[in-house]
């Protein structure tokens, strides 16, 4: 049996903005970890997170909807540290709603194994939190 987490942040920030913290390696490193993007269904995205083992998440866009909801999939390279999702097993879904001046991000990652999903739950708790910060008007933004 598998586990889905949904999370619900506003950003104080437009849709088109907040996709390109999805879609742009640059501003994927930003909030989330060194990445690799290529923003196409089909396309490529890796992360090499930067705290602790520094595991690499690595998916595959499946859609994308501009400014409105980015698909993909989520899995981790093998390594010892590493949560035992591998690649492409586990799907996360973004939805980007035009709110109150913002955006009304809401993430839903399925397909995660019981036993991580405290753990995935409170990552993505932390991530959404430092993509708020950074996405928005008060946070540094790398050029565009």
């Amino acid at each position: 049996m598998n586990a889905t987490i949904e999370r619900t942040v506003w950003i104080q920030a437009p849709p088109e903005t907040v996709w390109r913290f999805f879609t742009d390696p640059a501003r994927l490193a930003h909030w989330w970890g060194q990445a690799e993007a290529d923003a196409r269904p089909g396309g490529a995205l890796r992360v090499s997170m930067p705290d602790g083992p520094r595991p690499v998440m690595r998916g595959e866009f499946v859609e994308l909807l501009p400014h409105e909801r980015i698909v993909f999939t989520f899995g981790w390279e093998p390594m010892p540290e590493a949560p035992a999702i591998p690649p492409g097993a586990s799907r996360v879904e973004v939805t980007l709603t035009p709110t109150d001046g913002g955006t009304s991000l809401t993430l839903r990652h399925s397909g995660l194994p019981l036993p991580l999903e405290g753990e995935t739950g409170d990552g993505w708790t932390g991530l959404l939190r430092r993509l708020r910060e950074r996405a928005g008007p008060v946070g540094p933004q790398p050029p565009a």
